[in-house]
């Protein structure tokens, strides 16, 4: 297995599919419905904010993202957002996603998302992943990796653990947890 930065615009399709796949359960209720949200995603995706698993064959197993402050791997602005929703669709999701936003801060590189392909779980994929975030981090100069992880997401909570990141702060969405299916974000630090 290589990790490699970015990806081919020939893989937009699988990684927006995976993305998809990670993920839909939280923003589905908002960026629904999902051919809609999948071509969205496929549109926003930016390679200069991934890093990407391969097989020998040079087959994708999985991505992990990072945000910066030029962009983040699923970014997109308002145009992008009305282009595929229309103005009243994109007011009302522009406003719920921004609740869920994260900042980049000086401190610490962030880490956006990390998903891997059903057929590559278990294979230490997401660790390898990792791995390529830290070094992304170090080359970046940062001494430690921030991530955020959901409440109904324990199999990634354990991979963080084991990993050596460590509780940094709860945040509960409150109401919003009907509508993102989730109550609380964990937000997880390690030093790289």
């Amino acid at each position: 297995m290589r990790v490699s930065a970015g990806f081919d615009d020939r893989e937009r399709d699988q990684i927006a599919g995976m993305y998809w796949q990670a993920f839909g359960s939280k923003l589905g209720r908002v960026m629904g419905p999902d051919k809609r949200a999948i071509a969205f995603v496929r549109e926003v995706l930016d390679p200069a904010h991934a890093l990407c698993a391969r097989d020998d064959a040079g087959a994708l197993l999985g991505v992990a993202g990072f945000k910066t402050i030029k962009g983040a791997l699923v970014g997109g602005d308002w145009s992008d957002i009305r282009r595929h929703y229309g103005y009243a669709g994109g007011v009302w999701r522009t406003l719920l996603l921004s609740l869920l936003e994260r900042d980049t801060e000086n401190a610490r590189f962030l880490m956006d998302g990390i998903f891997v392909s059903d057929g590559a779980r278990g294979q230490g994929v997401g660790t390898c992943l990792l791995e390529a975030i830290y070094r992304e981090a170090i080359g970046r100069g940062f001494a430690e990796v921030r991530l955020d992880v959901i409440d109904t997401n324990p199999r990634a909570r354990a991979l963080y653990l084991r990993e050596g990141f460590v509780d940094a702060g709860d945040h509960r969405l409150g109401p919003l947890r009907y509508i993102f299916g989730f109550e609380r974000a964990t937000t997880m630090v390690r030093r790289v």
